[in-house]
């Protein structure tokens, strides 16, 4: 399964088991913007497991405080940051001390794929 959502916020590509966003340049992701993604795993993921992979092509700016509420999603095994962009990855290591999911760091996308697949093998 793919599906592509283009939204105000980004681009949402679903597969089976995981879904890839890539947040537009200069967008905030807030607490309020993150009811998106609990939207999407709801519709699309149900109470199947998924992992969140967010591909980050631009920059853009999150509010740490969301991935509180991102790790009360249930159905979330894992949360992946991809970038080739060095502060990108730095700014992800501060972001994993609020996500309370497993958190991959990847500089391309293929690892971050592989990386979801094997943490959702049963």
């Amino acid at each position: 399964m793919k599906k592509t959502l283009t939204l105000s916020l980004g681009t949402f590509y679903i597969y089976s088991n995981y879904l890839v966003a890539e947040i537009n340049r200069g967008e905030t992701v807030t607490i309020e913007s993150n009811e998106l993604l609990e939207d999407i795993a709801q519709k699309y993921f149900g109470s199947k497991k998924f992992v969140y992979i967010t591909h980050r092509i631009n920059s853009y700016a999150v509010d740490p405080l969301t991935y509180t509420r991102t790790s009360q999603i249930k159905n979330l095994a894992g949360f992946a940051v991809v970038s080739k962009n060095y502060v990108a990855l730095s700014n992800a290591e501060i972001e994993k001390i609020f996500l309370k999911k497993p958190v991959g760091l990847f500089s391309n996308l293929d690892e971050a794929i592989d990386w979801a697949q094997s943490i959702l093998k049963p």
